[in-house]
């Protein structure tokens, strides 16, 4: 019974930590996978983004693994567009329009977190 209770604990304290290390910013989706700045004509999956030239970094982000959360909406569209939960994405493309904390992930990355409709929304990620 005391392992169960610091178990929870732990648990408990990590997702505190998590949420208070995470970093807010913005996200889009896109449809089009291959090729890649990262891995060319390999497909990758579909839990992927391009990352903007300052996360990007010249491609040092190739491979790295966010942990994305929808937050809520940047415009009047779509007034409720998360969705429970977060996803862990990894980098494979460079996004150069995108803003300097933004993300464009991948369509059906971007659904699981929020309705497609928005477009644009609201985020906090980390590593």
């Amino acid at each position: 019974m005391a392992i169960e209770r610091v178990l929870i604990l732990a648990l408990v304290a990590s997702c505190l930590i998590s949420m208070s290390t995470a970093i807010p910013g913005q996200a889009t989706f896109y449809t089009t996978y291959v090729p890649s700045s990262c891995y060319g004509f390999q497909d990758q999956g579909t839990m992927i983004a391009a990352a903007s030239p300052a996360i990007f970094n010249n491609r040092a982000a190739c491979g790295r693994r966010y942990r994305i959360r929808c937050t809520g909406p940047t415009n009047q569209g779509v007034l409720q567009p998360c969705r429970n939960g977060e996803i862990i994405v990894r980098v494979v493309d460079l996004c150069p329009g995108c803003q300097a904390n933004q993300f464009d992930l991948s369509q059906e990355a971007f659904s699981m977190i929020a309705d497609p409709n928005a477009g644009r929304i609201l985020i906090e990620y980390n590593e």
